[in-house]
C-alpha cells in the first residue's frame, strides 16, 4: 500500500500547512540532497554524507541503482553527458514519518560523450539535444540517511525531446 493511501492525502495537506517554514530533519536532508545531488552545482561528497550504503535510486528513465558506488557512477556519467544538468523543487517538500515527497522540474543539454543509460535508446556524442521535464519523488529517510529515492518522472517528454521516442503522425 502506498504512502498516500496509508496516511491519506488530507494528512499530508494538514502536515504541510502546519509546518510551513519549519522543515523537519528529514526535509532538511532531502533539501540538501536535491540541491547538491540534483542541483546545478553537483557535490559528489553528498552521496557518502546522505545516502545509506545500500540506497535504492529508481526512476523510469534508467535501470534502478543500488548502493553508493552505483549511484556515484550513474551521476558521473549523467553529468558528463549533460554538463548543465539541473533539477529544482517547484513546491514545498511534504513529509510524514520517514517519507518526504518532492515535486521538481529540470533537465539539461546533451553536449558530452555518448550516453546509453536510458532504458530506451542511446545518444551519440554531443547530440545537442535538450530535455526539460517534471516529476515527483518519494524518499525514505532514517537516521539522516536516504534509504530510497523512487521517482515518477515525465520520461515520455524527456525521451521525445531527445529524439529517442518519436511521436506518431
Amino acid at each position: 500500500m502506498g504512502l498516500l493511501a496509508t496516511i491519506g492525502l488530507g494528512a499530508l495537506s494538514r502536515r504541510a500547512a502546519s509546518s510551513v517554514g519549519v522543515p523537519s530533519q528529514n526535509e532538511a536532508v532531502v533539501g540538501r540532497w536535491f540541491t547538491e545531488f540534483w542541483g546545478k552545482t553537483y557535490n559528489p561528497a553528498v552521496i557518502d554524507a546522505l545516502a545509506a550504503p545500500d540506497m535504492l535510486l529508481k526512476y523510469s528513465l534508467h535501470e534502478p541503482r543500488h548502493g553508493r558506488d552505483d549511484i556515484k557512477a550513474f551521476m558521473h556519467d549523467f553529468r558528463a553527458a549533460f554538463p548543465d544538468l539541473n533539477f529544482w523543487g517547484t513546491a514545498p517538500l511534504l513529509s510524514e514519518g520517514d517519507y518526504v515527497i518532492g515535486q521538481w522540474e529540470g533537465g539539461g543539454t546533451h553536449t558530452g560523450p555518448a550516453f546509453s543509460d536510458f532504458l530506451v535508446g542511446s545518444l551519440p556524442a554531443n547530440s545537442g539535444r535538450t530535455m526539460h521535464f517534471t516529476g515527483i519523488t518519494i524518499l525514505k529517510v532514517k537516521g539522516g540517511k536516504i534509504l530510497e529515492e523512487v521517482g515518477l518522472d515525465d520520461g515520455v517528454t524527456a525521451l521525445t525531446q531527445l529524439g529517442l521516442l518519436v511521436k506518431r503522425s
